[in-house]
């Protein structure tokens, strides 16, 4: 098959083009996280500002976590309701419309558990205690960072050079993870998430279970918890090769839910190292039950990442879900390559 000069040069101009809107994008994700930043900080005042505000080398930038505990940085309910308006802006600055909804869905359901448990437990259930972390000085040409992190929600950007950002490491969780009772009878913030891995588990012929299945009891949690650095996990599971077409589309959409809470440009990026490092390098492992309602645990590695989902607790009506970037979570690749160029 042939192709025309004329033809080939359309197609260079169209990729040209492809590119220069994927850079300009790119360019524009930072630039909205910095006004959203500065934006929220100009409203701020000094005591809020002391709170919020940290140096970009500090310890608290790697201390993350997903459960409920004392925290720093300043959370929604010490904001005025404009203040609040512009951390909201921050906030769905770095994801995509599903992902902001699922954020915010995932915040509403502390109420709901102050209702289920009355009481009964000492933890402060508050939809409003969600806290704003911004490290360094936005819009440095070098290195900042912002954290929006509390119960079942933990976000963590990281600016480099101006432009690169990572997005890991990167936790959304739900209890319940299905609303069993009551006006929001039958929400399910994570629905996708589990129906989506079921439906691949339950597709596996016999022979592909014996490889996929790890272990027919479920973790309790997922394995990497809040670990600082996401450690590799063994190399189990069924193996992107040993799939059929269709399992591997469906391993494609799996993937691709959790991607694309992100704003579209940072999405394309983890899904292209993804593709660098080689889909028949990537596992599915299956733990526990493949029942609703029954523990189950799932998880996705390659070599640049790896995805965790377990549903335990409650009867198995409470998610966890997170993704790690081996090399990038805290933008530690992007920082050591700019250290790199700087160097040089």
């Amino acid at each position: 098959m042939q192709i025309s000069l004329g033809s080939f040069r359309r197609c260079l101009w169209a990729l040209c083009a492809l590119l220069a809107a994927f850079k300009l994008e790119a360019h524009s994700a930072s630039e909205e996280m910095t006004d959203a930043a500065v934006n929220l900080l100009a409203t701020l005042t000094p005591e809020q500002r002391a709170k919020v505000s940290f140096d970009f080398g500090s310890d608290e930038r790697l201390n993350w976590h997903f459960v409920p505990r004392p925290r720093k940085g300043l959370p929604f309910k010490e904001m005025t309701a404009a203040q609040q308006r512009l951390a909201h802006a921050l906030l769905a600055s770095g994801l995509s419309q599903r992902g902001y909804a699922k954020a915010l869905t995932i915040m509403s359901l502390e109420q709901i558990l102050r209702e289920i448990e009355a009481g009964k437990t000492g933890v402060v259930r508050d939809e409003e205690l969600y806290f704003v972390s911004i490290f360094g000085a936005p819009g440095d040409s070098k290195a900042w960072a912002w954290r929006v992190e509390g119960h079942h929600l933990a976000l963590n950007f990281s600016i480099v050079n101006g432009s690169l950002i990572a997005s890991s490491p990167s936790f959304f969780g739900t209890n319940p993870g299905d609303v069993l009772e009551g006006p929001r009878k039958g929400l399910r913030v994570l629905g996708e998430e589990e129906d989506l891995g079921r439906a691949l588990v339950q597709s596996l012929t016999d022979e592909q279970r014996k490889s996929a299945l790890i272990a027919t009891n479920s973790p309790k949690e997922i394995i990497t918890s809040n670990d600082r650095k996401a450690k590799r996990l063994d190399q189990a599971g069924i193996g992107f090769a040993q799939l059929s077409k269709d399992q591997k589309a469906q391993l494609h959409k799996l993937i691709e839910e959790y991607a694309h809470r992100y704003r579209p440009e940072l999405a394309a990026a983890d899904l292209a190292k993804i593709e660098k490092g080689g889909w028949n390098q990537v596992r599915f492992s299956w733990a526990g039950s493949s029942k609703k309602y029954e523990a189950h645990y799932y998880r996705i590695q390659g070599p640049s990442f790896l995805l965790e989902y377990a549903n335990v607790q409650n009867n198995a009506n409470h998610v966890h879900t997170v993704w790690r970037d081996f090399d990038g979570d805290f933008g530690e690749d992007l920082l050591k390559r700019h250290y790199e160029q700087s160097h040089r």
